[in-house]
């Protein structure tokens, strides 16, 4: 039973990990085409976007070093800190649409 929740938590780092990576290049290397394709404000200030890509980078090569362990001990840290991440998320983009004029591709 803990092998295949390992291999399925393993799997998602790897989800998460690409995943993430995409994005952080696309805030990185085309924010103004980002968000003239959304409606969001990168086009505007690319700069900003670039850093939160940066930031998101550093997230997605954290989830891809916990792909590559296999003791629960050494990827506890990123588990917890990607659970928090994916509560906290959301809630922010609600408030975002609710109340402070988030494009609707949020």
């Amino acid at each position: 039973m803990d092998k295949q929740v390992m291999t399925r938590l393993r799997y998602t780092f790897l989800v998460h990990g690409v995943m993430m990576t995409v994005f952080a290049l696309i805030y990185l290397f085309f924010p103004v085409l980002w968000g003239d394709l959304t409606g969001c404000m990168s086009n505007q200030v690319p700069q900003v976007f670039r850093i939160f890509g940066t930031a998101i980078l550093g997230l997605a090569m954290a989830s891809l070093l916990a792909y590559m362990e296999t003791s629960w001990d050494k990827v506890k840290i990123v588990a917890q800190m990607e659970r928090i991440l994916n509560i906290l998320f959301p809630i922010v983009i609600l408030l975002a649409l609710l109340f402070w004029d988030l494009p609707t591709i949020g």
